[in-house]
């Protein structure tokens, strides 16, 4: 038996030692002595997997398309919001299979400092979780729990820095040279200032600056926060101890590896230090390693940029990098369709996206635990009359019920008078009104909230690639100010939609009489009629449909000889559609059979029509 795991091994990595091995010294100048480290750690890792997770790597390794499937949906959420900690997520396990979810992202859970920890984006260790969570062997039984129901996990992968608590900050501050060089740190401000004027800042207002002074007078690259220290992976020693604690994860269970922030992890004088050529090659290597390893596991690249800057993360077909990329922008346009009823920039997105290669798979979704950001094709809205700066605030203003007719309840972040340049928080279902109808006791305008609810929902099951839904979105959950009387949260917006799973609330979904039952039986019959149809698989044709009208949308996919056409109103008037079709259709939603010429779409009303 070991020769033969042994032969597993070898004949993977021989399969891709060269182009390892070029790539490497490519990268660390010929550093042989860091290649046969790495290399160590690569056998090591292999060794320490698992039998039940490399009886997995076998199985997909046999079946690499098994995440392009059209029955995958996805939910994301906070350990301790659900569910208190590690041990009750496994409790709760059979909510998942109710809710029809086999997808499930953990939010950042490893050891982070209490004061600093920016929701679990400050790591002070890779390899431990935070106490009140529970532990690794919670985290180790809960992903062999979700394996025995069908069920894959993913887990962010912080790796651009640190939180000043690790044990590599808490040594260079103490002035290990060698810790120190894991970093980057500057004696004075000449070096830090030449950065200064070519790299953005993430965030102006409230933590303007890529440098923290610290109490000796040293100057460390922060891009994000000054409790987040930037790793230099310029130093082979760096990306070679990253990796093995990704694969530590990995081996913990963990079918996904979300890299955090990926752009950001190469830093260049002179540059943005933004998408550089050397991060495309950092994450060929650990997609090679991974493929070497736990070729089960799969790299997600959270790159929050416009699309030309997003694609290139998947690589190309002979040397690939990530698996799978977040479908940022869609969702921006998403919600601007919303705030204007007008579909046209989305349909750009849609024409945009059918074009591209159909082995790409994106992940999908309308919230997220982060803010919404404007990043939309504003060179394309300017020629239509919309410039940048008072678009944004048109949003912002009508999702923050500020403008005239809005019924959506969310608030800013990072809101900043000079740029104009705020982002959004708030949970889908108070976004789309049905807070405000609550409040009102308006019956009307909660039907016609919970309508744009569930379309949105429809059309995020549309599109091609693994939805994924944000926890509490499934029951209608609204946003929690609460966070206002929290010292340590009040400062940050996004806890707005970030609040404690509400299981009372979740208790109603199997009443068809309340708004929580209306949404959550709506989600399981697209979910349902989703998996039972392989027009909706990652690799199907699709394109936009032209309907004549600004406020529908349009979008055909094909499929094995199944096609589907789907009509969305984004608009609050009922819209007469010329159906593309002279055949006779299913409506998938309502089971419905219908041959029309014209299809009439009630305000925020959609179709899934299977052409017979």
């Amino acid at each position: 038996m070991a020769s033969k795991t042994k032969t597993e091994f070898e004949s993977r990595l021989m399969a891709r030692f060269d182009e390892l091995k070029g790539l490497y010294h490519e990268l660390y100048h010929e550093n042989t002595e860091g290649f046969h480290y790495l290399l160590s750690v690569i056998e090591k890792c292999y060794n320490e997997r698992s039998a039940l997770l490399k009886a997995l790597d076998r199985k997909r390794e046999k079946n690499a398309d098994w995440y392009r499937s059209n029955d995958i949906v996805g939910m994301m959420l906070y350990v301790d919001n659900f569910a208190g900690d590690l041990r009750g997520v496994a409790k709760k396990i059979d909510y998942f299979t109710e809710c029809g979810v086999n997808y499930l992202h953990l939010m950042p859970l490893l050891l982070s400092p209490k004061e600093h920890s920016d929701g679990g984006y400050a790591v002070a260790d890779f390899r431990t979780v935070q106490p009140e969570l529970g532990t690794m062997d919670d985290l180790r039984a809960l992903t062999e729990l979700c394996h025995e129901r069908g069920i894959s996990c993913c887990l962010d992968f912080v790796m651009n820095h640190t939180s000043d608590e690790h044990a590599w900050a808490k040594a260079a501050r103490e002035g290990d040279l060698q810790a120190q060089s894991r970093y980057f740190f500057y004696n004075d401000r000449y070096i830090p200032d030449e950065y200064e004027r070519t790299v953005p800042q993430v965030f102006p207002t409230t933590a303007p600056g890529n440098f923290t002074k610290l109490d000796n007078g040293t100057y460390v690259m922060t891009t994000f926060y000054p409790y987040q220290w930037d790793l230099n992976y310029a130093n082979p020693m760096v990306f070679n101890d990253m990796t093995e604690n990704m694969l530590y994860l990995a081996n913990a269970g963990l079918d996904v590896i979300r890299l955090d922030a990926v752009p950001y992890i190469w830093k260049e004088l002179g540059t943005s230090c933004r998408n550089l050529p050397q991060v495309h090659k950092i994450v060929r290597m650990m997609r090679i390693i991974c493929e070497i390893v736990c070729p089960s596991v799969l790299l997600l690249g959270e790159v929050v940029m416009e699309p030309s800057k997003v694609v290139p993360y998947f690589g190309t077909v002979e040397n690939p990098e990530c698996n799978m990329l977040y479908n940022v922008t869609t969702m921006a346009s998403t919600w601007n369709s919303v705030a204007t009823h007008d579909v046209r920039l989305l349909n750009r997105q849609m024409q945009q996206l059918a074009a591209l290669p159909k082995n790409y798979v994106f992940l999908n979704y309308l919230r997220c635990h982060d803010d919404i950001g404007w990043g939309l094709d504003y060179e394309w809205l300017r020629g239509e009359g919309m410039l940048e700066a008072p678009h944004k605030k048109y949003l912002n203003d009508y999702f923050i019920g500020k403008f005239p007719g809005s019924v959506s309840r969310g608030e800013l972040y990072n809101d900043d008078p000079v740029l104009q340049d705020a982002r959004l928080c708030g949970t889908t279902a108070s976004l789309c009104g049905i807070e405000a109808a609550l409040w009102d006791k308006d019956d009307d305008a909660l039907s016609l909230a919970l309508n744009l609810d569930i379309m949105l929902h429809a059309y995020m099951f549309t599109q091609s690639g693994i939805p994924v839904i944000y926890s509490g979105d499934e029951v209608g959950q609204l946003n929690d100010y609460m966070y206002h009387a929290d010292i340590k949260k009040k400062f940050d917006s996004r806890y707005l939609h970030r609040g404690k799973f509400d299981w009372e609330l979740a208790a109603a979904r199997r009443d068809a009489s309340t708004y929580q039952g209306r949404i959550f039986s709506a989600l399981r019959v697209l979910e349902t009629a989703r998996a039972a149809n392989p027009v909706f698989k990652a690799n199907a044709e699709f394109r936009s449909i032209l309907t004549g009208s600004k406020n529908v949308l349009g979008i055909y996919r094909s499929y094995g000889g199944q096609e589907l056409v789907a009509l969305f109103n984004f608009g609050t008037e009922a819209r007469m559609v010329a159906f593309p079709s002279t055949r006779p259709f299913v409506n998938l939603f309502t089971g419905k059979r219908h041959t029309r010429k014209s299809i009439e779409l009630k305000p925020y009303e959609f179709i899934w029509a299977l052409l017979k």
